[in-house]
């Protein structure tokens, strides 16, 4: 098995993080073995087998970064791991709207212009 591949068939880039972001397959690359000890904190952070659903985790980040101003990009890749683990379209609007009471306008406005852009995609089967 490769320095780049490992644990049921995942690289270590999808092991240091479940989004995808592009910037991880370079760490591996460069720093395999920051990409290995990240690996479990992301697992612990974001993975299975915990209280709180992924679906929940997701939307909690989501709030988090729509207030911090994140990535457009980013605050989508969440929204799209939750919608993955069940989270309707309505539930993350309810929770843009949660996030902009303490966040105000630009956390509202952030949240609300990806769930548009994931609706326009056509991410919501059901509505």
């Amino acid at each position: 098995m490769s320095e780049q591949q490992s644990g049921a068939g995942k690289s270590l880039a999808q092991q240091a993080s479940p989004y995808g972001y592009p910037f991880w397959d370079w760490v591996a690359k460069e720093d395999p073995e920051y990409a290995k000890v990240r690996a479990p904190l992301a697992e612990l952070s974001v993975g299975e087998g915990k209280a709180l659903s992924i679906k929940y985790r997701e939307m909690v980040i989501i709030g988090i970064l729509t207030y911090r101003g994140g990535s457009q990009d980013g605050i989508l890749a969440h929204m799209r791991r939750a919608i993955q683990h069940g989270a309707t379209k309505r539930e993350l609007l309810e929770a843009i709207e949660s996030a902009a009471i303490p966040g105000g306008g630009p956390t509202f406005s952030s949240g609300i212009r990806a769930l548009m852009q994931l609706d326009a995609d056509g991410a919501f089967k059901n509505g």
